[in-house]
């Protein structure tokens, strides 16, 4: 009896070994070729990217305040408007300081005809001076009078100037070209020159900055490129990373390493002719620092995972190789790897299924996700 239980024992042990030995638990139920989708490995060029979320920033935002007092006669500028360097803004009522100034103007006259009599004396005590008919010390004394009365002209001449500045603040236009922001006064509205009240905003669109952060980890990719005057391209993407919005070119860095963050910041520039970049817009910027030639290209999805080791499946004469492969730069879908050359045609679906030398088919259709997983064998 104990001779029958054993041999029946080992039929049923090699029944349930079999399968395992000939692959059938990977290669289907039947135990026959795995179906699959391929991918060739490409010789090409490939970015070295540095990912980070930034934010526009304009290069300058203006917040135009008041330099006179007065009411407010007149608001020239809509909201939203784009305006030049010039452009009228806000009139405040000019009366008063037209008023200062013509008093100034008029002493200066004044001061102007005084010292016009004083050099036509000066010029009459020199010519009598000559004839020995003055002392000299009248001489000397008109010609001090002289010079008082120039140094008066020349203050009335600062007060003149003084009040025309004044006057100018009554006008006041766009300090620089931008978009003008919401209308924050009013006709009637009144201003002071202590500059409480901002009268309009204006930010500059083009061109427009984007700050984003470098770990400091990559600085040493970035500051020699810097050094030798490369110009850096940095995409701009949208809020998802999914749209490209523009394309700038890296400015500067900051001068020194946030330490609670371990980043430095950067600022790039933009163009910004389709005005797509809207100051203070979160955005993903896309900094390339360097392009490898010729490197091995694969799609990612092709590199299989086993703990710390990176594979992909070499499709030779029908059968699925394991090849081991080192990844090395990622953009995007595409990986570059070495251990593997251009022109070899890898595995792209069916991991749950594959193992070494397995049988293949390749299929011209994509093969369906619940049987493409991505496990190690």
């Amino acid at each position: 009896m104990l001779l029958i239980f054993a041999i029946a024992f080992l039929l049923i042990i090699r029944h349930h070994a079999e399968p395992t030995k000939s692959g059938g638990g990977r290669r289907g139920a039947n135990g026959g070729p795995v179906t699959l989708t391929t991918s060739t490995a490409q010789k090409g060029n490939i970015g070295v990217y540095i990912d980070a979320i930034g934010t526009v920033t304009p290069v300058y935002t203006t917040s135009v305040v008041s330099q006179a007092t007065g009411p407010i006669t007149a608001v020239h500028y809509k909201e939203g408007q784009l305006v030049q360097k010039g452009t009228p803004l806000v009139d405040i009522d000019p009366r008063p300081y037209e008023a200062t100034l013509m008093q100034a103007q008029g002493t200066l006259e004044r001061d102007e005809g005084i010292l016009a009599q004083a050099k036509m004396d000066l010029a009459r005590y020199q010519a009598a001076w000559a004839r020995d008919a003055i002392p000299k010390q009248t001489l000397d004394d008109q010609e001090k009078v002289v010079l008082q009365d120039e140094g008066t002209v020349k203050l009335d001449q600062g007060n003149v100037l003084s009040d025309q500045i004044q006057l100018g603040y009554c006008h006041i236009t766009s300090p620089i070209a931008g978009r003008v922001g919401l209308r924050l006064v009013d006709p009637g509205n009144v201003v002071q020159s202590t500059g409480a009240t901002t009268l309009a905003v204006i930010t500059q669109l083009q061109p427009i900055t984007v700050i984003f952060t470098v770990p400091e980890d990559n600085l040493g990719q970035v500051q020699p490129r810097l050094r030798q005057k490369a110009k850096l391209v940095v995409d701009a993407y949208d809020r998802a990373a999914l749209q490209q919005i523009a394309t700038g070119t890296l400015l500067t860095l900051d001068n020194q390493i946030d330490t609670t963050t371990g980043t430095v910041k950067a600022r790039a520039v933009f163009d910004n002719k389709t005005g797509m970049l809207f100051p203070n817009e979160f955005v993903n910027a896309r900094l390339l620092v360097d392009t490898q030639q010729g490197a091995t290209l694969i799609p990612t999805s092709t590199i299989q995972h086993n703990g710390a080791v990176s594979f992909v499946y070499v499709l030779q004469n029908g059968t699925a190789h394991m090849r081991p492969v080192q990844a090395g730069v990622v953009d995007g879908e595409t990986t570059a790897v070495t251990g593997i050359n251009p022109g070899d045609v890898v595995a792209n679906s069916s991991f749950d299924k594959l193992q070494d030398n397995s049988k293949i088919i390749v299929s011209s259709k994509p093969i369906p996700a619940s049987t493409s997983g991505s496990n190690a064998p």
